[in-house]
């Protein structure tokens, strides 16, 4: 008996070993321990079989089975094999991405409970003897009746009593077979459920029709839309059923306030899976949801990984947010794993978007998926009104041009709140000596270190070097050293002088490290304790702010130009996501840009016509240049402390493939040519057909492998590549 084994190991194929006697054989989808060169292994079983392509004898012996049921069903390991195909990666690193970090190690799979029993004198104790003690009396006789789980008892005694019972040598701990609990769909109390205008009702009837089966609706609504009520209200039979719900975010900031909105409404606990938990945490939450005992799972990226006793649905909120992309080892994204995991499934998928990326509005478009539209803000709330300042010969103070300073007082005289959005944190982006002009950069990535003056470092974005600020320019060694630019920072600070009755809160990823810091943060601004809003794209993406007047975007000119064709859509999508933070209740929203470009065509589109018509238009632009989604592309990367050989690899996969039908372009340095000390380079690879490429790099992948430069350079294959920084 010969079992193939998938190993987290950066080969192809599976690794076949020998079944020793005696011992139980596994099914797939089973964690074994394997020899691997002088290690020991675990890794995921493939397949039984009778035959290798490799001799008998020269085959290894298995050295233990570690699970006596699979951890991943011949669904989830037919769809991860589909992953590992697809994306060209080896089935092995692909499966090990998929499992929790404790199973990765070999820990045990299933769930042992802890429980309270009587001890032998607990038994022989007469429970009238604790009459004194009437909680200490009820729980002896609660136990008298046999053992009870650690969590059901707590939740009828306290500490205090249990700790005592347990003092006197009359109750004790056991480690009993875990039962899980699947009766939530009888807990299931649903309150607070509003009234669907027609919208949503239309998109609630037309979800509800394809329940049973695949279906996949791009639920494209304008931000204050009521999205999250369409998806409350269509889980809702489906819970009832007892059948699971999946659904993505994109942020763990987004986590918190989803997951109380979905417990006020059905009344049970929500699962939560994202990177902030422990590695316990994760592996109990897996459990729970393998085995049905849990009916929602919030989650970011990863969760998609997720086992489903009784799947029901997948809703993937902000399905356009680049976060959904994996940007390093295993290049997944996991919007197009949920409708391939939901069409294995067969259930309904709904990807949600007020800015649906152009792939997504592509496949709508086309029939491919069924097109659901939000056009109207829930609630009777208005339009937010988009507005743009020309700052051309204004003078700026900390960024702000005189008339929108005039205007943001106005808002907050009335009482309101004010968002001041800038895509860049930290006090400036560079130091530069006011002398000889000397600036301060990180010589690993060639780039400007940005001053963080509050921490009193210069720290590089790209790859994360710090040190500490200088007192003197390192070339002339003049002390008059000067920030340039704009941060977060500074514009907190600048914003407290302008403002000074008022008060100001940043939010980025320096102010919200921490696990419980972002939601604090978030708290504090619902109730109106700040009224100066101040913050980078984590204030962007999809939260609540009621009490939010007025949106100013104060930097839109550096992102109206770049190399990278997916700029534009981007920038639009921020613009509109970040607008929409505006006016959600019953307040007139306005959004102002503060730019030097007023005519240009990107923002003039955009504000008189929305994004629905510039996302059209911008698909027919990318149909004109056979761009994606009218094409498809793979993006070898290598990188290397000497780029010639960086750039040579990449050649000699270019002299590999030669294909008729794919179009080569490069070797060619990325955007950002350096990073961590190392060249990096590009080859990209584009066909109108996605099988063309597919085909060939199938055929192609085990050659390139074997490439004199491959194991001199760190190289990687990127399928439909959304970075090509």
């Amino acid at each position: 008996m010969i079992v193939e084994v998938a190993l987290p190991v950066p080969l192809r194929g599976g690794f076949d070993y020998l079944l020793p006697e005696g011992q139980p054989t596994p099914t797939p989808g089973c964690r074994v321990r394997v020899p691997f060169g002088s290690r020991q292994l675990s890794g995921v079983v493939v397949t039984i079989k009778q035959d290798s392509e490799q001799p008998t004898a020269k085959l290894r012996q298995l050295s233990a089975v570690l699970d006596h049921q699979p951890i991943l069903s011949e669904r989830l390991l037919e769809w991860l094999n589909w992953a590992s195909r697809y994306y060209q990666h080896p089935l092995g690193d692909v499966i090990s991405t998929a499992l929790p970090a404790r199973l990765r190690k070999g820990d045990a799979a299933t769930i042992q409970q802890t429980c309270w029993q009587l001890t032998e004198t607990g038994l022989a104790q007469d429970s009238q003897s604790l009459k004194r003690a009437p909680q200490q009396q009820a729980l002896v006789e609660r136990l008298q009746s046999g053992r009870c789980d650690a969590r059901t008892l707590k939740q009828a005694f306290s500490a205090t009593v249990i700790r005592a019972l347990e003092e006197k040598g009359l109750i004790e701990t056991v480690e009993d077979e875990y039962v899980a609990d699947t009766d939530w769909p009888q807990r299931i109390h649903i309150c607070g459920q509003l009234t669907p205008n027609l919208e949503q009702s239309l998109a609630i009837t037309a979800v509800n029709n394809h329940a049973q089966g695949f279906q996949c609706f791009l639920l494209e609504g304008v931000t204050g839309s009521g999205k999250t009520e369409v998806y409350l209200q269509t889980i809702a039979p489906l819970l009832k059923q007892g059948r699971q719900i999946l659904i993505l975010v994109p942020e763990i900031g987004l986590t918190p306030q989803t997951v109380a909105r979905f417990e006020q409404r059905f009344g049970i606990e929500v699962a939560v899976l994202h990177s902030g938990l422990t590695d316990k945490e994760r592996l109990r939450v897996w459990q729970q949801a393998g085995l049905g005992e849990v009916g929602i799972i919030i989650g970011t990226r990863s969760a998609i990984f997720t086992p489903l006793a009784n799947p029901g649905m997948i809703i993937v909120d902000e399905e356009h947010d680049g976060s959904y992309k994996q940007q390093d080892g295993w290049r997944y994204h996991a919007r197009d794993l949920a409708v391939v995991r939901a069409r294995m499934e067969k259930v309904p998928l709904i990807l949600g978007s007020a800015t649906p990326s152009l792939e997504t509005l592509n496949n709508a478009l086309g029939s491919r998926y069924q097109h659901l539209s939000l056009g109207k803000r829930a609630g009777g709330a208005n339009a937010v009104k988009h507005q743009v300042l020309d700052i051309k010969g204004q003078a700026l103070d900390y960024g702000l041009a005189k008339g929108m300073q005039q205007r943001i007082r106005l808002h907050l005289q009335q009482g309101h709140q004010v968002m001041l959005f800038i895509n860049r944190r930290g006090f400036a982006p560079a130091l530069i000596c006011h002398q000889c002009g000397h600036v301060e950069e990180c010589h690993r990535c060639e780039r400007s270190f940005t001053l963080h003056r509050q921490l009193k470092k210069l720290q590089c974005h790209h790859c994360g070097d710090a040190k500490v600020v200088p007192h003197r320019c390192a070339a002339c060694g003049h002390p008059d050293l000067q920030p340039v630019g704009m941060g977060t920072e500074q514009l907190e600070q600048g914003i407290q002088r302008i403002f000074p009755d008022y008060s100001a809160m940043r939010i980025d990823s320096d102010s919200a490290r921490g696990k419980q810091k972002l939601h604090g943060l978030l708290e504090e601004i619902n109730q109106g304790k700040s009224q100066l809003l101040i913050g980078t794209q984590i204030l962007a993406k999809g939260h609540h702010f009621p009490r939010v007047s007025l949106v100013v975007i104060l930097d839109v000119d550096s992102a109206l130009f770049s190399a990278d064709y997916r700029a534009a859509e981007h920038l639009a999508q921020l613009i509109t996501q970040v607008a929409g933070r505006a006016g959600r209740a019953q307040i007139q929203g306005e959004l102002w840009l503060q730019t030097h470009n007023p005519g240009h065509p990107l923002l003039q589109d955009l504000l008189n016509n929305g994004y629905q018509h510039f996302a059209r238009l911008a698909l027919k632009e990318r149909q004109f240049a056979a761009l994606p989604p009218y094409s498809y592309q793979a993006l070898f990367r290598a990188e290397a402390v000497d780029g010639n050989l960086a750039y040579g690899f990449l050649e000699q996969v270019k002299a590999c493939l030669q294909p008729t039908d794919i179009t080569l372009i490069g070797p060619l340095p990325a955007l950002m040519e350096k990073r961590q000390g190392r060249y990096r380079m590009q080859l990209l690879l584009q066909s109108d057909k996605r099988t063309g490429i597919q085909q060939w790099l199938s055929n192609m992948m085990s050659n390139i492998e074997k490439l004199p430069l491959a194991n001199k350079v760190r190289w990687s294959l990127d399928m439909d590549p959304m970075d090509f920084t």
